[in-house]
């Protein structure tokens, strides 16, 4: 009545990978492709995601030092983009951050706005020794990205006054820049 399909897997494994003796390859089984529905979530809501991610082609937002200090929390951990003037750069002393690594050749400044001013940390890079100049100048016109902490969401701010401050005791307002740019006058 048919087939003998008492062969093992490996048996057949074998002989559906073997030419045909006549020297030509058998015809192609083409099976549908199939996707994970965990992946195909995934896939979609990074998909949905791209229009978010800031384009080098969009015009980046300004904000005013003002609007951060009017309502800090509203742009606390935000990344954002401030304009202005550097004033009072201070660089720091080696500091050590919790995880045990010492930092160097970071720095603070104030920037300056038509609206306000704020200060501004630049983390040192941690672990490797180093003397380093501040990229800013007094008087520098820049932009700035920066991420913004606010007061009272714990965590501690880099301070004129020398090292590490905590923030709620303070009740700072702090930028911390991640990417300085020089304007053009």
């Amino acid at each position: 009545m048919g087939e003998d399909y008492s062969h093992s897997l490996d048996e057949n494994l074998r002989w559906s990978h073997r030419p045909p003796d006549n020297g030509t390859m058998p015809p192609m089984r083409l099976r549908p492709f199939r996707v994970d529905p965990c992946l195909s979530l995934w896939l979609s809501f990074a998909l949905a995601c791209i229009p978010m991610v800031p384009s080098p082609l969009q015009a980046e937002a300004t904000t005013t030092i003002q609007e951060v200090l009017s309502d800090p929390t509203l742009f606390h951990l935000r990344q954002i983009t401030l304009h202005g003037t550097v004033r009072n750069v201070q660089p720091l002393d080696p500091y050590e951050i919790p995880a045990g690594s010492t930092c160097y050749g970071g720095y603070l400044f104030t920037l300056e706005d038509d609206t306000a001013s704020l200060p501004v940390a630049v983390p040192g890079l941690c672990g490797i020794p180093l003397v380093k100049d501040p990229d800013v100048e007094d008087g520098a016109r820049v932009a700035i990205e920066a991420t913004i902490q606010a007061p009272s969401h714990g965590g501690y701010a880099l301070s004129f006054k020398g090292g590490k401050i905590a923030m709620d005791q303070e009740g700072i307002v702090q930028a911390i820049a991640t990417r300085i740019t020089p304007l053009a006058d």
